[in-house]
């Protein structure tokens, strides 16, 4: 194919020199300036003359002319020119391939970042045709509602009546809007969904608009633990403060001359003020706990001291009890990154509760040990940690309760809760001081037989 070109292309040009030259030479015969054999043999001649010179010029067009349908097929074989004015054009062709390459791979370069870019943002993102298909999904959308996205109609993935309303007023034209909605599942997980228009000229050829997903469901837990906390903060406070405040106006109306009375109410108000006084100080105790909870301690420190100063100073109401305080360290302890006043309080929660807890005329359990049976948020991350134990013997708890027991004023009986004198804060200072300490806490329990709460701290490395 390529000879029969190259031929044809090679009679054309020899029938450009040739025509020329025999209207010069014709002129010549006819004036009778030259006879017709010397016009015939001079026509030839200068016709095969010319023809010989061009003719390396036309095997070099003819070689870069397929030189340019190899660059076209993404093929590159530099030809064998024999002229230097097609050296010339071919050095030419070849800088202008370069760079052309060079804008190529640019753009292939920018494209490859464009897409590793979509696929990579942390919010699920859809691109909606006019018809409210979705034409692309990222990553993250994929990860939450599945692979096969491409194609399906947005309210075949979101059935959500206010989402898809907004969806179809941006695709017709108005501003970009937001919708709150919740997704049901196992753990309902609440987003919210930005739509905004896109215009014809920007994007993927086809796309109208783009929708992300914001999830906002710890947004909305804490706002709901701080409206709870607000609340029950509130409800803790006000009770103690409206017997307080009862008892003072019968002091100074009906009971301000009866000695008797005066004695039981001050008692009363007193036991009701010290109850403030103590959840007032829970409070700010757990609020600078959490503060401090992203910063682990530094400091070294042993575990045996510190149990032994707790179970001494708990041994009075251990005695009004009939119970008794049983300690078991194990010998030569080693140390532990940690702050010596907040193991103290956790530790002097976790017994008092036993104590208020557990039967009367039983005993509380401490053992401290190390162990490498570690539970699921440290296992895998160290080899050891000390194990301290504290067990009563009273009533348990019921298996429901148990995840919720170290949550802010939760109490299983409230009653009997603060008839003992707690501010429900306790094990939720416990949870924080272990968080900050980087250790575990875990709770079993059998109703019936009692409760064991086990604190897991790491060594000292």
């Amino acid at each position: 194919m390529i000879a029969k070109r190259f031929h044809r292309r090679l009679l054309a040009v020899a029938a450009a020199i040739a025509l020329p030259l025999l209207g010069v030479f014709a002129s010549l015969w006819l004036s009778d300036t030259i006879r017709f054999w010397p016009f015939i043999l001079g026509w030839l001649g200068s016709s095969a003359l010319v023809l010989v010179v061009l003719l390396p010029l036309v095997m070099d067009v003819q070689a870069l002319s397929a030189h340019l349908r190899e660059l076209g097929r993404d093929e590159d074989h530099p030809p064998v020119l024999h002229g230097g004015l097609a050296n010339d054009l071919l050095g030419t062709l070849t800088q202008l391939k370069r760079g052309w390459k060079a804008k190529l791979d640019e753009a292939e370069a920018r494209v490859e970042f464009q897409e590793t870019l979509f696929e990579s943002l942390p919010p699920p993102l859809f691109l909606l045709s006019a018809q409210r298909k979705v034409l692309r999904a990222n990553l993250a959308a994929r990860r939450i509602f599945g692979r096969e996205l491409a194609g399906r109609d947005l309210a075949a993935i979101l059935r959500n009546p206010p989402l898809l309303d907004a969806a179809e007023l941006v695709l017709a034209g108005q501003p970009g809007r937001e919708v709150e909605f919740s997704l049901p599942g196992p753990e309902e997980r609440e987003f919210r969904a930005m739509l905004e228009p896109l215009p014809p000229q920007e994007g993927i050829e086809g796309v109208a608009a783009i929708v992300t997903l914001h999830d906002v469901t710890a947004l909305r837990q804490m706002e709901r633990m701080r409206a709870d906390f607000v609340a029950n903060a509130s409800h803790e406070l006000r009770t103690p403060l409206a017997a307080v405040l009862g008892f003072i106006e019968t002091l100074q109306g009906p009971a301000r001359d009866d000695a008797e009375a005066r004695e039981r109410f001050l008692s009363i108000m007193y036991d009701q003020a010290s109850r403030m006084s103590r959840l007032v100080a829970d409070l700010l105790n757990l609020s600078r706990i959490e503060m401090n909870e992203h910063s682990r301690p530094v400091q070294r420190t042993t575990l045996g001291p510190i149990l032994e100063r707790v179970v001494a100073g708990l041994e009075p109401q251990s005695r009004q009890r009939n119970m008794a305080l049983e300690l078991d360290v194990q010998a030569g302890l080693p140390e532990i990154i940690g702050q010596e006043d907040e193991l103290t309080q956790v530790f002097q929660n976790l017994l008092e509760n036993a104590l208020k807890y557990g039967r009367e005329g039983t005993a509380v359990e401490v053992v401290a040990t190390v162990t490498g049976k570690l539970p699921p948020p440290l296992a895998g991350k160290m080899a050891q940690a000390i194990r301290v134990e504290v067990r009563d013997h009273g009533e348990g708890i019921e298996r429901e309760h148990i995840p919720r027991l170290t949550e802010r004023f939760f109490r299983v009986d409230t009653a009997r809760s603060r008839r003992l004198g707690g501010t429900g804060l306790g094990l939720a200072i416990v949870k924080h001081v272990i968080n900050r300490h980087r250790g575990a806490l875990t709770i079993e329990s059998t109703i019936g037989q009692g409760s064991c709460f086990t604190v897991f701290l790491p060594l000292a490395q």
